[in-house]
């Protein structure tokens, strides 16, 4: 909650697609952003490809694929769901941590389902008809060694040569004690061609929280030293999950056991406000000079499943393997993936609302945040001027300090509603809501309404269509 004086002031972008009006204030380029990215999500998966990122999360009863051209704004993609399961087959439910994959010409989506008894998870894969990303699949089936053990969190690793290894997270045998990470050859994208063997198992104290036992989502990224495997371990739905490596010389054979070394410490960890970071992907920045992560984390401590999904840079060691550094925490502003255009903000402080109060807050992006809400009479309209109709996305950062969800109204030039709920307070968490809306050609009215006393609102980034990300 935060207090201060009335104050009342208007808002009016500037970008190619939002505009100033005369006598605006100065909201413009945002050179950075804020975790999370996706608001709601777990175990994600980015790939770039042809100048576009192609982003997928474990939906649970399809696969889902969104495609944009900037890597922080990939909850404004253009999305298709571009497979639903059969009903009463092996792969009808739970589906899990679905990857997709460009591989010899075609586009390839491995993901773990079962028939709704969690013993029966096993890995399939789907094989695309077209060249389009989010176009047609054909269902392979299963893809699984000979022990055909329960199975999730498939991903490949393809050397330099060409040769192509399945790896996932497994259980020894039938009973679910413990999963292990396991390597196995493929004779083609959809084939393993060989027996699977282990090349890791829970054994450190910051692999053995949490019952059963667990080495899971293990992600491949290479250098020109390194063939590293990055992987979360102990159970998901602690604080305590995290990423552990395994590292192997690049020509080693990869199916010895005794290749791989793995690393006595967690590389990535909880912080003091981050919980459970893990199951991540990797990704170069638009223009190829970064590198990133992307994974998820408990959107606050004790929060279990409830996850959303987010992203920093990272380095390199001198010896090829990765550092990551520590998790962001939603306080900190995080800078623009280089090649990316500045995002378009309008600061809550500088638009026109009634029955509401500004504030100093630190860790708001212009220093500032509206709070004060007092349900229906309280309101904050900002003035979007657009040179082309489209689906936009608002992107409003927001901190809820109540113990319950937040219900806003959104109001789009008087007519269009949109109800929005915000997270309950996350223990002094930041979020993110990202919001569709349909903006008309020239002026248009943004309202919000609703709340109460211990919401504030920080900004709205406006993310326009990706058709016209060319252009702005």
């Amino acid at each position: 909650m935060i207090g201060g004086a009335v104050v009342a002031a208007a808002a009016v972008a500037v970008f190619a697609f939002v505009r100033f009006g005369n006598g605006g204030s100065p909201d413009m380029k945002a050179d950075h952003f804020y975790n999370p990215v996706v608001e709601n999500g777990a175990d994600p998966w980015v790939i770039q490809q042809d100048g576009f990122y192609y982003y997928t999360h474990t939906v649970g009863n399809a696969i889902q694929i969104w495609k944009s051209r900037s890597l922080s704004e990939i909850s404004s993609g253009e999305t298709a769901t571009v497979w639903t399961p059969p009903d009463g087959s092996p792969n009808s439910f739970d589906i899990w941590a679905p990857e997709i994959h460009w591989i010899n010409g075609k586009w390839y989506i491995y993901y773990a389902a079962d028939n709704g008894q969690n013993e029966t998870h096993r890995m399939f894969v789907l094989e695309s008809v077209t060249d389009d990303a989010l176009g047609e699949y054909k269902d392979l089936g299963q893809i699984t060694d000979p022990s055909n053990k329960w199975a999730i969190d498939g991903t490949v690793l393809q050397k330099p040569d060409g040769s192509l290894y399945f790896i996932w997270s497994g259980w020894e045998g039938d009973t679910n004690v413990s999963q292990h990470l396991y390597i196995a050859p493929m004779s083609s994208p959809s084939k393993i061609s060989g027996d699977r063997v282990e090349i890791s198992r829970p054994e450190h104290d910051w692999e053995l929280i949490g019952q059963p036992t667990i080495n899971e989502g293990p992600q491949v990224l290479m250098s020109d030293k390194k063939i590293n495997i990055i992987y979360s371990a102990s159970g998901s739905w602690t604080d305590d999950y995290t990423l552990g490596m395994l590292s192997a010389d690049p020509d080693a054979n990869v199916l010895d056991a005794a290749s791989w070394k793995k690393h006595p410490l967690p590389v990535f960890a909880k912080t003091d406000d981050v919980f459970g970071p893990g199951h991540c992907s990797f990704v170069k920045s638009p223009d190829g000079k970064e590198d990133w992560i992307v994974y998820h984390a408990a959107k606050t401590s004790g929060s279990g499943w409830d996850r959303n999904v987010r992203m920093q840079p990272f380095k390199w060691n001198d010896d090829g393997t990765p550092d990551f550094g520590s998790p962001l925490s939603t306080k900190t502003a995080v800078p623009l993936p280089s090649g990316e255009d500045g995002r378009k903000r309008l600061e809550a402080e500088n638009a026109v609302y009634g029955g509401m109060k500004v504030s100093d807050m630190a860790e708001a992006s212009g220093g500032k945040a509206v709070g004060g809400w007092t349900g229906g009479d309280s309101y904050v309209e900002f003035q979007i001027e657009a040179e082309k109709k489209g689906l936009y996305v608002l992107a409003l950062r927001y901190l809820n300090e109540g113990a319950v969800e937040q219900n806003l109204r959104v109001t789009i030039n008087g007519k269009l509603k949109i109800d929005a709920k915000l997270d309950n307070g996350f223990n002094g968490q930041w979020s993110n809501e990202f919001i569709p809306v349909a903006l008309q050609e020239g002026s248009n009215t943004i309202r919000f309404t609703g709340g109460d006393e211990w919401l504030s609102l920080d900004a709205v980034d406006v993310l326009p269509p990706q058709n016209m990300e060319k252009d702005r």
